[in-house]
């Protein structure tokens, strides 16, 4: 396996990875959903003024993010993005070091 194949394995192995995770989140949030929600309406832990929609919506907040980074965020600043943000930012510093030559040959012959 070549270099470039590697590395196309290991970024579909890492996207993957995230992917599950986030997978596992959701699952996780809704068994912990159901737990508040037995625990604060039926058991009546603590006072019954339904506290458990407040975790409840700050936890589907928080996956919401979790969501956007895995399919959003990452999906378009992956490493192709990366290498092409890299070489343009080369590209402009050696055009920069170009001009400079040229200003600094011409000062030279003056």
């Amino acid at each position: 396996m070549d270099k470039e194949q590697q590395e196309l394995y290991e970024n579909a192995r890492k996207r993957i990875q995230q992917k599950k995770r986030l997978y596992y989140h959701f699952v996780l949030l809704i068994l912990g959903s159901l737990f508040l929600f037995v625990a604060n309406v039926l058991l009546k832990f603590g006072e019954p003024n339904l506290w458990y929609i407040w975790a409840v919506t700050v936890w589907i907040f928080i996956f919401v993010l979790h969501f956007i980074k895995v399919f959003i965020t990452d999906r378009f600043m992956n490493k192709d993005w990366e290498r092409d943000q890299i070489e343009r930012l080369v590209l402009k510093q050696e055009l920069k070091i170009k001009n400079l030559e040229s200003k600094v040959s011409e000062e030279l012959t003056k």
